[in-house]
């Protein structure tokens, strides 16, 4: 346990926070590699923080001492769990402290969906944790949110985990073929070759997560599907879970289309970025209406994810929130134009 010691002046005066790391944890596990860990979390926080062999003295202000023990807390309840630390695990973790939140980062981060040669897939932010138990909890749920966030790959991890626990019979991947389009004719190959490209990250997913050598069977018995959105009219799909990936790209027509093939014992996940719509000019996107339809509805819920639940590159989150400001000035420009605009009211 951490021990404070104020010295005694000023309340604003440094406090200095000790933790004694228990003997059974490696130092070069808990701090990193020549100190990688370790000069992460210095430059998270303005506290002053020394290491001399397992006793970690922190000297700053109370508020950031006490949020640095918690960390450490947090690494160490890891390493208890048999995780290899990352940078990453230190960012995560420390987001998810700073959010308030009653789930603990240790917790979150070690909740296994799925194993696969060697390959452990789990939430990694407090947003996918919570994403990951709706899909637990309710028959349809809505992942939107930016690329990188793990929408899909989520997705897909819980719908291997519920085949391979028998709660389904078979998996259903689909996504809208946007931009085949009328030029579908025009490209080489059979229909399926034309198609491919389009569905190609869901195979990709697929691969991480299933045997590769199994997945032909699987295909072929309609274990696992993976068709165009096109392909899922008219249908009742029961016993299945149902993925519709890129949601984005659907009009809200073909939103309804798909949302009512849910059949007995199935559930739908729906993914998508509504910031990246390849719909023609003047078509609306169904994922951006389908909120306000559905409100209400029970047991349909919305999971959304941002720039900060992004796994990928760092800079991939940077991105993410630079387009966010540049669109969002993009929105404010035209508003402060329309008003010069003469005769608009008279022309609608």
């Amino acid at each position: 346990m951490p021990e404070s010691v104020t010295p005694p002046v000023a309340s604003a005066a440094p406090v200095t926070t000790r933790i004694v790391v228990p003997g059974p944890h490696s130092m070069v596990s808990l701090l990193g590699h020549q100190d990688e860990l370790l000069r992460t979390i210095e430059r998270a926080f303005s506290s002053d923080i020394h290491v001399r062999g397992n006793e970690i003295t922190i000297t700053g202000a109370s508020a950031e001492n006490e949020l640095a023990a918690k960390l450490f807390a947090e690494l160490i309840a890891l390493l208890d769990a048999g995780t290899e630390l990352s940078p990453q695990h230190v960012d995560h973790s420390l987001a998810m402290l700073r959010s308030g939140s009653e789930e603990r980062p240790a917790e979150v981060l070690t909740l296994n969906i799925l194993s696969n040669r060697g390959r452990t897939i789990r939430p990694k932010t407090l947003n996918q944790k919570r994403y990951v138990d709706a899909i637990d909890q309710h028959t349809i749920v809505f992942g939107i949110g930016p690329a990188g966030t793990g929408k899909t790959y989520l997705a897909m991890a819980k719908a291997v985990q519920a085949l391979q626990a028998k709660k389904v019979n078979r998996i259903i991947l689909t996504r809208p073929a946007v931009e085949a389009g009328e030029r579908l004719g025009f490209l080489p190959g059979t229909l399926y070759e034309k198609i491919d490209p389009y569905l190609r990250p869901l195979y990709d997913a697929l691969h991480d997560m299933i045997d590769p050598d199994s997945i032909p069977r699987l295909m072929q018995s309609g274990t696992i599907e993976v068709a165009p959105l096109a392909y899922m009219r008219g249908r009742t799909l029961n016993d299945a879970f149902i993925i519709l990936d890129e949601a984005q790209n659907t009009s809200p027509e073909q939103m309804k289309m798909f949302l009512t093939r849910l059949g007995f014992g199935a559930k739908i996940v729906v993914t998508g970025d509504v910031t990246q719509v390849d719909l023609p000019s003047g078509t609306r996107s169904g994922l951006r209406v389908v909120r306000e339809i559905l409100d209400g509805v029970e047991d349909v819920h919305f999971a959304t994810l941002t720039s900060s639940d992004v796994v990928r590159h760092r800079l991939v989150s940077e991105i993410v929130d630079a387009y966010a400001r540049w669109d969002a000035a993009g929105d404010q420009a035209g508003a402060a134009a329309a008003p010069a605009r003469p005769g608009r009211r008279e022309r609608r």
